[in-house]
């Protein structure tokens, strides 16, 4: 009795995450040296070992509900156990840890030219960007005022993110003035005929996946092209807590007949669909990515999945969810420490986002937190560019000024080369008295490797009143407008191809419109 009361408390022991743990030196001094990357994270081994080992317990143990009977009966051909309630599969951890293994380590997001192709991780270390999504509110960048989404302004973000360097790939937001349930379809159509960067899809309901690829398989020029070169790839999202919508498990098996890469995504709110701790809310996100990871696996073997976290806490006081308070800052840290260094995967979250509704001081400092903290712990993608208000608005201001902090992150994480070129060292032990290197050999070699900012402005007080105290803010809203003012009025598909979408649109409009009033009717009659 005593041994097992001994194996229990050392059982207990492994899976207490500690304030030492969490806190352990050694997980504010980590550096990857095969990338030159510094590396910040509050998770030292023992807590990520602490927080893996939950999480496949939880997978294993409780399980995970699914309510797909295609993939139900898949991931029960290989292995997985039914749980304690309908439709909850238990998935033994040597099926996640296969699939772990199994799951590509790189991705390549293909744009319509080789030239926007990205491929991760990056060779040098950093990451890319995307523009926010889901937002259903924009601000006009002509006069700040607010309006509901619409395809409009669907073409103006395009317009932008075309012009931001950091920007990889650009998202499809939510549109007005079209029908609700093909709100996805027609902003797709609009944004791929207005770009040739990358794409990222989201589904809103199971009917609009085949018209939603059908779509990207006109603009890649044809389905095998689409499978050569994914010019688009897929949110899977979880329903937290520990469920798997139909919608977005078919996301998989769809997108799996193309090899589009799929964002594997978690949503949890600390305090309502998860725990309120931020180790709570980190373990939840693990699992749910867990589980669609092994079903990528089974149901779409080799299917490149990308670990994203994105994490939100309740306000206690009003109810709102938060995404870039203190502690969403850290779960999304630790949430790509995990993924990363714990579990290998390729990873994405929130890079930039504010729960403040406007352009302003409280957005600057809150996004600038949020891409520092996860750009150090190793997040391979930074999405939410232009995004406020807790990703319910876009601003294409606010676009414009989180591509500068984009920049300059991506400049920071750079380590400096500590070499006898780099500390110039001839010239520094030679220097006569009241000597200066502006005309150094040395200086004239490195002063472009310099940052140079393009919306953030440096000048003097004289010349700050002498531009009638022009800001950055202006700078950047001078530079959305001109992305706007000069894109290609036709777009960047031929017409042939734009016929062809529009007429996808036709009939996903007829089709999932048609059957919605036939399903009401139905109901009606009952």
């Amino acid at each position: 009795m005593g041994k097992r009361s001994a194996s229990r408390r050392s059982q207990k022991r492994k899976n207490e995450i500690t304030h030492e743990e969490i806190a352990h030196p050694d997980a504010f001094n980590l550096f990857d040296s095969l990338v030159g990357r510094p590396r910040f994270g509050f998770l030292g081994e023992a807590a990520i070992e602490t927080l893996k080992n939950r999480a496949f317990e939880i997978l294993e143990e409780y399980g995970f509900i699914f309510i797909h009977p295609e993939a139900t009966k898949a991931l029960k051909n290989a292995g997985a156990q039914s749980g304690t309630d309908a439709n909850r599969l238990r998935l033994p951890r040597s099926l996640v840890e296969e699939a772990l293994v199994a799951v590509p380590k790189e991705v390549s997001l293909y744009g319509k030219k080789p030239s926007f192709d990205i491929h991760l991780p990056r060779k040098d270390g950093g990451f890319i960007m995307r523009t926010g999504t889901g937002a259903h509110g924009y601000v006009n960048p002509e006069n700040g005022q607010y309006r509901n989404l619409d395809l409009p302004a669907v073409a103006e973000i395009a317009a932008v993110g075309n012009d931001l360097d950091e920007v990889g790939f650009i998202a499809h937001p939510f549109v007005y003035g079209v029908p609700e349930l093909t709100s996805d379809i027609h902003g797709l159509a609009t944004l791929i005929q207005r770009t040739d960067k990358h794409v990222w899809i989201q589904p809103y309901n199971k009917e609009n996946i085949e018209y939603l690829i059908r779509i990207a398989a006109i603009a890649a020029g044809g389905e095998q092209k689409l499978r050569q070169r994914p010019l688009a790839s897929c949110i899977t999202c979880s329903f937290s807590p520990l469920e798997f919508k139909f919608m977005d498990t078919e996301v998989i098996l769809q997108a799996g007949k193309y090899g589009m890469p799929v964002h594997a995504c978690s949503l949890p709110s600390a305090g309502g669909t998860a725990p309120l701790s931020v180790s709570g809310l980190v373990l939840m996100a693990a699992a749910e990515i867990l589980a669609m990871v092994t079903t990528a696996h089974v149901l779409a073997p080799g299917l490149p999945v990308i670990a994203t976290p994105l994490m939100f806490t309740l306000d206690m006081r009003t109810g709102s969810a938060l995404q870039s308070c203190v502690e969403s800052l850290q779960a999304a840290s630790m949430s790509i420490q995990l993924m990363k260094q714990g579990f290998g995967l390729p990873a994405h979250t929130y890079g930039a986002g504010s729960d403040t509704p406007d352009v302003d001081v409280q957005s600057m400092v809150e996004r600038s937190l949020l891409a520092q903290n996860v750009a150090l712990s190793g997040a391979d993608i930074l999405g939410g560019i232009g995004q406020l208000e807790c990703a319910t608005v876009f601003s294409p201001v606010q676009a414009v000024l989180d591509n500068e902090v984009g920049g300059m992150m991506r400049q920071f994480i750079r380590v400096p080369d500590v070499s006898e070129e780099s500390l110039n060292w001839n010239e520094i032990s030679k220097i006569r008295a009241g000597g200066h290197f502006l005309d150094s050999p040395h200086t004239l070699k490195f002063c472009r490797d310099q940052h140079t900012p393009k919306a953030f402005l440096r000048q003097d007080r004289d010349g700050y009143e002498a531009a009638n105290r022009r800001s950055a803010f202006d700078q950047a809203r001078e530079m959305a407008l001109e992305s706007i003012r000069n894109a290609p009025p036709d777009g960047f598909l031929g017409e042939d191809a734009k016929h062809e979408i529009a007429q996808v649109v036709i009939d996903a409009d007829q089709h999932i419109l048609e059957k919605a009033s036939s399903h009401r009717g139905a109901v009606s009659v009952v």
